[in-house]
């Protein structure tokens, strides 16, 4: 009878961890895409670029030539794909007192844990540094009151005057989110789509969003954000270090956005010189936003 070997060690073991691996990750609900829309990549990075519209058209009179207008590029937002990974080690000898299965198991699902957790980090912080840290194609910040036109002037996606959710502000952030206009300063139809909060604020979001009188007031008005139904929904999303932060996901094209250039892996193999089983888990993207009009946000008061 053929000896169990180091060779045979981590393919047996390979059936029970995987299937604790992969089912971990059905657990606990994804937070990250309900901020950002996913698509997939084969590059090791992706280049958007925008391109602006045309303007206004003039009154042509009799007999005049027509007015020819041109597009020209916008920015460019580039996301460059990083690799995640982790693993863990096994010992020979703890597969030969019989533990090894056990341990393995256990590391497993731990592995996935954190892979989710640094996914779901690594999205946030997106949001975390949206009104101080990491500029994008047109040399701002995420939030700003400076977005520049390819065609001049500039414009906004966060309030003239940072305040903390309530109802004027929620109402304030509908109305300029309602005043968006393409590069060339022409109207576009731009809705808001969910407001994404951290921890903290849930109860003030169900109170704003859901109450059929006005919160906050011994008036029987109407609870117009509700009525109206500006912002269909809430999510909350747990990585937000902000307590007061808040933002609104608009249904702008090219928005917000994730590539997932590799979805995470889990992977086994056996190392020769030391007898160890290896254990290892990665994953490859980036997280961004392209069109800023695709979310609004206030860092609170």
């Amino acid at each position: 009878m053929a000896a169990i070997t180091t060779g045979s060690f981590a393919k047996d073991l390979w059936p029970g961890v995987n299937a604790w691996y992969g089912l971990k990750y059905k657990e606990y609900p994804v937070e990250h895409l309900s901020v950002f829309d996913k698509e997939p990549s084969t590059r090791a990075f992706e280049e958007e670029v925008g391109i602006s519209g045309f303007g206004l058209a003039p009154i042509k009179t009799e007999g005049a030539s027509i007015r020819y207008d041109s597009a020209m590029q916008a920015f460019i937002d580039r996301y460059t794909h990083i690799t995640y990974g982790l693993g863990f080690i096994i010992t020979r000898e703890m597969n030969d007192d019989g533990i090894a299965a056990t341990v393995a198991l256990r590391r497993a699902k731990a592995l996935a844990f954190s892979i989710r957790q640094t996914q779901e980090t690594v999205a946030a912080n997106i949001l975390n540094n949206a009104f101080d840290s990491g500029t994008y194609g047109d040399g701002t910040y995420l939030c700003a009151d400076d977005h520049p036109n390819q065609a001049g002037g500039t414009w906004a996606n966060e309030l003239s005057t940072s305040a903390d959710l309530n109802e004027a502000s929620i109402e304030q952030a509908c109305i300029d989110i309602a005043g968006f206009t393409n590069d060339r300063g022409l109207k576009i139809a731009v809705r808001p789509k969910r407001l994404i909060i951290p921890k903290e604020l849930e109860f003030d979001a169900v109170r704003y969003l859901k109450s059929i009188n006005r919160p906050d007031s011994a008036n029987n008005d109407i609870n117009a954000v509700r009525t109206m139904g500006v912002i269909p929904e809430y999510v909350v999303n747990h990585y937000l270090t902000d307590t007061d932060a808040w933002f609104i996901k608009t249904d702008c094209p090219d928005g917000m956005k994730y590539f997932e250039r590799r979805a995470a892996e889990f992977q086994i193999d056996n190392d020769f010189d030391t007898e160890n089983a290896k254990f290892k888990s990665t994953f490859r993207g980036s997280w961004g936003c392209t069109d800023k009009r695709g979310i609004f946000g206030s860092p609170g008061a």
